[in-house]
């Protein structure tokens, strides 16, 4: 323990935490035929409809093969639609996948907000977003060291 930084404690802990917090969140949203990744994708494309699929795969953490996949599976269900415009194919929201996502949201929004409304002061809360905030904008500025 003696050779771990506070700093690698810290990472250990939020790694942790992401990882507890992303099962109980795929088993909360079993209630709605939903994984995490699929309320994720749905929530993006519900936002910024119509986009493509390169859109939408960087502003997920879904591989590109990932998201092809999903995208299937997704629209099996009747959650999205795929339109070809010319050469740009776009993905929304059918109304099946609007009427689930309004279902989810909030419940999930709730869910997710309860690890934090229950043992943090509002004031806690905005000191840790303050932070986790800060210490996204750096990890932006990180690059992979070079092979």
């Amino acid at each position: 323990m003696q050779n771990n930084t506070f700093g690698s404690l810290i990472w250990l802990r939020l790694v942790r935490f992401a990882n507890q917090s992303n099962q109980l969140s795929n088993e909360f949203l079993r209630q709605f035929d939903l994984t995490t990744a699929q309320f994720d994708v749905l929530m993006q494309i519900r936002n910024y409809q119509p986009l493509t699929q390169m859109e939408l795969a960087e502003r997920v953490t879904v591989t590109q093969g990932g998201i092809s996949r999903m995208l299937v599976r997704l629209e099996n269900e009747g959650y999205i639609v795929r339109k070809c415009d010319w050469k740009t194919k776009t993905i929304s929201l059918t109304e099946k996948g609007e009427l689930v996502v309004a279902r989810a949201m909030p419940e999930q929004v709730k869910f997710q907000s309860s690890f934090f409304d229950e043992v943090l002061t509002e004031e806690e809360q905005k000191t840790l977003y303050t932070l986790m905030t800060k210490v996204h904008k750096n990890s932006q500025k990180k690059e992979l060291p070079k092979e």
